[in-house]
């Protein structure tokens, strides 16, 4: 199944189609992943990275591209992408601990320090993850970048934090 039959993102789509970092890349600090896969007119990340790491050329509506080696991860495009569709991965803390930057519109019932139940693409629970850093300022127009600390193995899939369901 692809993203167009149920609207997530597969790792291996990513991959297939050059769009996510190499593991190597990975353990040398943070980068950015643009999981884009629609050609819409877009393109707030590509002129807002200061590092020219990000194309996406004259054709506003092709998918961006990142070159992985320029970037650094600093995570500018997170918050100016209007998807909500960027996040800084980082596996080069430890050979067990790495952290997934990403950013979040809903209210914040958490602080840095908390344990939070860590969520995938689909919105279900990975794991525990420790809220590393929350930064929320007038750049990013109030969208707030939440960086978790997760298990190393679960870097390619945490996005976001677990929202319990009300029933």
């Amino acid at each position: 199944m692809s993203f167009m039959d149920h609207g997530i993102i597969e790792l291996e789509e990513l991959t297939s189609i050059g769009h996510y970092p190499s593991e190597e890349r990975m353990r040398k600090g943070p980068v950015a992943v643009a999981e884009c896969l629609q050609k819409i007119p877009c393109n707030p990340c590509e002129s807002s990275c200061p590092f020219h790491a990000i194309t996406i050329g004259e054709d506003i509506s092709q998918l961006p591209c990142i070159d992985f080696e320029k970037c650094v991860g600093c995570s500018t495009c997170v918050t100016h992408c209007s998807g909500l569709a960027i996040f800084i991965l980082n596996k080069s803390y430890s050979d067990t601990v790495g952290s997934v930057g990403f950013p979040y519109e809903y209210l914040m019932n958490f602080k840095k320090g908390d344990r939070v139940k860590a969520a995938n693409r689909a919105g279900e629970y990975v794991c525990d993850a420790t809220v590393k850093n929350i930064v929320l300022n007038e750049k990013s127009d109030h969208t707030a970048i939440v960086t978790l600390e997760v298990p190393i193995d679960q870097v390619d899939e945490v996005r976001t934090v677990y929202r319990e369901r009300s029933k």
